[in-house]
């Protein structure tokens, strides 16, 4: 028998658990289940489920027992495989963003003005986002690996053509191919990261294939303002296209023999925070029925590594080279795989994250679009080299940014999961946006006002390209991952349609940013994007306020088409 101690004791956890319901801390049936909303934290180490080594974070999505589940790959392996898609990305950014300081050159050269190679930059931008949808639904159907094989293989072509260019026809063409080929490291590799980390360490792995993506972009201006100024072999602006074949040449053969496919078929998200959910209404009901003395210890955890029980066999080195995938591919009709992002345009955080982060890339492509324009000309009188070391601030300003947006985030993410009893809620995230917000608003103005008035170079080309820099390496990581954790059975189509609409955002602001600069000039154009910052950035109070809302709102239209075995209906 209890004393009347233990019996007071019991009663009072069974009260407060009922009052945690009752506040919306906890749900307490499936029918209360919000999506993006689940169980991250083990507070109370009563869930059978397989956790972070011996920590109280829950896995999520929970490894299955297949052997060939990339979740249960070693750390080694993921590590190296991350590595690989980290490097394709970040000379991918490279090849589509090195050219600002060959402009000048090239206006001379090919007999054009800067507002026609806006239009070639312009086209990059164009097919950056068509290939996200054609390469994505590919990438489902037939695996990723054959993907960023062929990807790697036309930038290779595509640097080829742009090395052996006449007219800017070429420029036309090579921008096209490139592209197209890039698509990929705007939404599959956030999906192979998906692949192989879990929920706890996904914002990290996307900051930093953001900060590629970013350090890319600065170092390869970098690179090539020296490249194009420099003396003896492998010099000139054609060299730059060169150096990029020979890399991706290499890459390539890397792919080959050393990148496995990370495709792989889960169970949905939603089905294990509804087990979760069962065992903790199965735990909770038994409190008032325990008698003293019982252990109230955790249950045996899951083990996670490349061990299994299953009885499916490891793939052999032979297999693991195979170009298309058979056998854990989506079986879905490909058309069927290609429309579905069309269905993301229902659900509020992936049409409003697309926005967000298109606005982030708007700066990007300012800055590549006017750095050589204003920094090569009165009062500053840069050279190629000089105008591609700016770029230096704005590659500081993103690695702080990705430390911001992704390890930082992740770890307060944590920390307000095990003040809500353990549940997180995707719009935690969102807090870590408002100082890049403040930040990258001032950077506009320091960039565009201290051009204007000419002042000391430290200003535009320090502080504002590295508040630029924090701004876009921050924001647009937690962005991305703020989405993903909202809908995760419709990742994929998710990301698709904010990748499209980030990089349409991209082609329209490249082809609109010198016609718009000659019409209003320096001033009124970047007091125009210090004002579109303020409203995109700080639209995210509205997302933390009612984005649970928003949420719950569309649980039906997600559970319904999160069936992978329905388009339309």
């Amino acid at each position: 028998m209890m004393s009347s101690e233990e019996e007071f004791k019991i009663a009072d956890q069974a009260q407060e658990t009922k009052n945690e319901f009752a506040s919306g801390n906890l749900v307490e049936n499936e029918n209360d289940l919000v999506p993006g909303t689940v169980h991250f934290v083990d507070v109370n180490n009563t869930l059978n489920v397989a956790h972070n080594g011996e920590s109280d974070v829950v896995l999520i999505p929970q490894p299955s027992d297949d052997p060939n589940d990339p979740l249960r790959w070693s750390k080694t392996k993921k590590e190296y495989q991350f590595f690989i898609l980290w490097m394709w990305a970040f000379l991918t950014a490279v090849a589509t963003n090195w050219s600002g300081p060959a402009w000048t050159e090239w206006t001379t050269t090919f007999n054009t003005s800067f507002t026609i190679l806006n239009y070639t930059a312009a086209m990059c931008w164009l097919f950056l986002g068509l290939g996200c949808v054609i390469l994505q639904p590919l990438a489902m159907k037939f695996g990723r690996r054959g993907v960023y094989l062929f990807a790697s293989l036309c930038q290779t072509l595509g640097n080829v053509v742009g090395g052996v260019a006449h007219g800017v026809g070429n420029m036309f063409g090579s921008n096209v191919m490139c592209g197209f080929a890039g698509a990929p490291c705007d939404s599959l590799v956030q999906i192979s990261t998906t692949d192989i980390f879990f929920q706890h360490e996904r914002a990290h792995r996307i900051s930093l294939l953001t900060f590629a993506l970013y350090a890319g972009s600065y170092l390869g201006p970098i690179a090539a303002g020296y490249i194009i100024d420099g003396s003896g072999p492998g010099k000139g602006w054609r060299w730059c296209f060169w150096y990029l074949v020979i890399f991706f040449g290499v890459l390539f053969a890397i792919q080959i023999f050393f990148m496995d496919d990370s495709t792989f078929t889960r169970h949905e998200i939603d089905e294990q925070e509804q087990l979760i959910i069962t065992q903790i209404i199965s735990n909770n009901s038994k409190v008032a029925e325990k008698s003293a003395g019982e252990d109230k210890s955790k249950t045996n955890m899951i083990e996670v590594g490349e061990g299994s029980s299953s009885t499916v066999k490891k793939r052999s080195y032979k297999q693991k080279l195979r170009v298309i995938e058979t056998e854990y591919n989506d079986k879905r009709p490909l058309y069927v795989i290609a429309l579905r992002p069309l269905l993301a345009i229902g659900l509020p955080a992936f049409v409003w994250g697309g926005f967000v982060y298109g606005v982030q890339v708007m700066w990007l492509s300012l800055i590549a679009t006017t750095q050589s324009e204003f920094f090569a000309v009165e009062p500053y009188n840069f050279g190629t080299a000089a105008v591609g070391d700016t770029n230096f601030a704005s590659f500081i300003g993103t690695a702080i940014g990705s430390v911001w947006g992704g390890k930082l985030s992740d770890k307060f993410v944590a920390y307000m999961a095990r003040k809500n009893n353990g549940v997180l809620e995707p719009e935690f995230r969102l807090w870590f946006i408002l100082f890049p917000a403040i930040i990258n608003s001032s950077g506009l103005l320091m960039y565009g006002l201290g051009l204007n008035s000419g002042t000391h170079w430290i200003l535009p080309g320090g502080f504002g390209m590295a508040f630029l820099g924090f701004g876009m390496g921050s924001a647009g990581a937690i962005t991305i991952t703020y989405a993903l954790d909202c809908y995760p059975n419709m990742q994929s189509e998710g990301l698709v349609l904010m990748l499209f609409l980030r990089n349409m955002i991209g082609m329209g602001f490249t082809f609109a940013i010198q016609p718009w600069l000659d019409t209003d000039g320096l001033v009124t154009t970047t007091w125009l994007m210090f004002m579109l910052s303020i409203v995109f950035n700080f639209s995210s109070l509205i997302m933390i306020k009612w984005g649970k809302q928003f949420r719950r709102s569309t649980k039906s239209f997600y559970l319904k088409y999160s069936n992978k075995d329905i388009l339309f209906r």
